[in-house]
């Protein structure tokens, strides 16, 4: 009997992992084209979840003509519409570097860089990207190319609808620089320094807002030397929308991959840090994290890692390092490019380029996420293919782009990333359902012991997670019960390898009151592990 019951794990082991390959977050080009597309930004309008905007830099190879795309989905991200030409005047002007919002009215709003004039620019659409506005100078000064754009879109905020952008200027001393706008996009404040000494120069610009309407910025500073390191991050906050800002230069080192990598043909890779809030008004609400990609200070190895912090009070104390990445320290991979997107759950998601399971010249992309506050990472491949990065041609020098992009909505994590694998750079996308358990498998950070954790959070309402490990390959059968005792909703049934895994529960149409989680591992070798963790779900 033992003989069968062990065969019959080993069929539906291996029909699981056969499963797993051929059904990996399928991954599609949103606008497949002649036209080369990169460094992909993307919003979720307010209005719907099904709408998404986004934008790319878009380069002709053939006569060397650069702009934005303007790329619209109206169904979750499943289908996708534009054109790989902004075609708001003046065309010849667009100079790439795009970022995207969408505001309460559903009207898009694209800022980029010049191409013929210095500056940043900026346009709008009330007719989901189909016509645009005539451009709008929002400074003409030269701009570092590596901003970024963000709305308040928090009903709860007192500035509700005003959409920020920040950049550095580019002339000495190299500071952080925002304007704002309170018009949909039509006009902007005249461009306002949030550091105006800063002790080295500055470089990247990422800015989000809180459910308060707090508005928070960061960025590194550049040693004043080649290789011009990123040394340090540094970090902002604005309580009365963007007009005034408090300060911290140095909020922790660091010690960015700015560079080339000469495994990926030496392609230009940068370790800016980038910023984002918990607006899920969960436990966690208002915490403030930022990712970077940094190597050789702890806990970075001496391979590219991505690295993790965050603030609890509002920006003033800062964890230390938190490594994401959880194959084995200097093991020679590399991983680059991290973006970060925080969900309505308050789960962290961050994706990146990872080089683990591909040999030293490529690249896929890797989705990593957390459920407590960035303690415990989970992670999985979601590009469903590999490619060899290279340099774009008819870009900058050893230009593949400059960062990704992930956003949520509604149930759905969604990943957008440029690769050639179609034989140009592309912009390629992956959705993942918030429900799927996601496993950290790196042999150095298997589990002991089997565990089944308290939910968290826990009261709950909408939602609330559950992480559990099992250290050997085991059937695992994750069920929710009521108080009588009957199954709710069965959240796992499945053989799994050794790790530590996430699932989601979501109650429907559950009433108010408790609930119990039950976990049975059956381990390949025999016996079983039963346990259970009660639960109270508030309406």
């Amino acid at each position: 009997m033992k003989i069968k019951i062990v065969l019959l794990m080993a069929l539906v082991f291996s029909q699981f992992c056969l499963t797993q390959v051929d059904s990996s977050h399928e991954s599609f080009r949103i606008f497949p084209s002649p036209v080369t597309q990169t460094e992909p930004s993307v919003a979720v309008s307010p209005v719907s979840p099904l709408i998404m905007f986004a934008s790319a830099v878009t380069i002709n190879t053939g006569n060397g003509f650069r702009s934005e795309g303007v790329y619209v989905s109206t169904d979750g991200g499943q289908n996708w519409s534009g054109t790989d030409t902004c075609k708001g005047a003046l065309i010849m002007n667009h100079g790439g570097d795009p970022g995207v919002a969408v505001d309460s009215t559903g009207r898009f709003i694209l800022t980029h860089i010049g191409s013929v004039f210095t500056g940043v620019y900026s346009h709008y659409s009330t007719d989901l990207g189909t016509n645009w506005s005539n451009a709008y100078t929002i400074t003409n000064q030269q701009p570092e190319d590596k901003g970024t754009t963000t709305i308040d879109n928090s009903r709860s905020s007192p500035f509700y609808g005003r959409i920020y952008t920040a950049w550095v200027n580019f002339v000495s001393p190299f500071p952080v620089v925002v304007s704002y706008s309170t018009s949909g996009g039509s006009t902007w404040t005249q461009a306002a320094v949030i550091n105006k000494s800063p002790p080295a120069r500055c470089s990247g610009g990422s800015i989000r807002t809180g459910r308060d309407g707090k508005v928070y910025a960061c960025w590194s500073g550049v040693t004043s030397a080649s290789p011009f390191n990123e040394d340090f991050a540094g970090f902002a906050s604005s309580s009365d929308g963007g007009v005034t800002w408090t300060v911290s230069e140095n909020i922790f080192d660091m010690n960015g991959i700015a560079g080339t990598l000469p495994e990926k043909n030496n392609i230009r890779v940068n370790g800016l840090p980038e910023i984002d809030v918990d607006n899920s008004g969960g436990l966690r609400d208002g915490w403030i994290y930022i990712v970077t990609a940094e190597k050789n200070i702890s806990p970075a190895g001496s391979d590219p890692d991505i690295i993790f912090h965050r603030s609890t009070d509002g920006g003033q104390i800062w964890s230390s390092g938190i490594r994401v990445n959880q194959d084995s320290l200097n093991n020679g991979n590399i991983q680059y490019f991290p973006t970060m997107a925080v969900d309505s759950n308050g789960g962290i998601n961050i994706i990146y380029y990872d080089d683990r399971n591909t040999s030293s010249d490529s690249a896929e992309v890797f989705l990593a996420r957390s459920a407590d506050g960035g303690n415990l990472w989970s992670e999985v491949p979601i590009s469903g293919h590999r490619f060899q990065p290279k340099s774009i041609f008819g870009g900058s020098s050893n230009y593949q782009g400059d960062h990704i992009s992930i956003v949520t909505a509604g149930n759905k994590i969604h990943a957008f990333w440029m690769d050639d694998f179609s034989g140009l750079y592309q912009i390629w996308t992956a959705a993942m359902d918030l429900d799927v358990n996601y496993a950290a498998n790196a042999p150095d950070n298997l589990p002991q012991n089997f565990e089944l954790s308290q939910n968290y959070p826990n009261p709950f309402n909408p939602s609330t997670s559950i992480i559990y490990s099992i250290p050997e390959q085991s059937l695992v059968r994750i069920t929710v019960h009521n108080v009588l005792g009957q199954v709710v909703q069965t959240l796992a049934d499945q053989v799994l390898p050794p790790g530590r895994y996430q699932a989601v529960w979501k109650p429907a149409n559950s009433s108010s009151g408790f609930y119990f989680c039950k976990m049975t591992a059956i381990p390949y070798g025999g016996g079983a592990f039963h346990d259970v963790r009660k639960m109270m779900f508030l309406k």
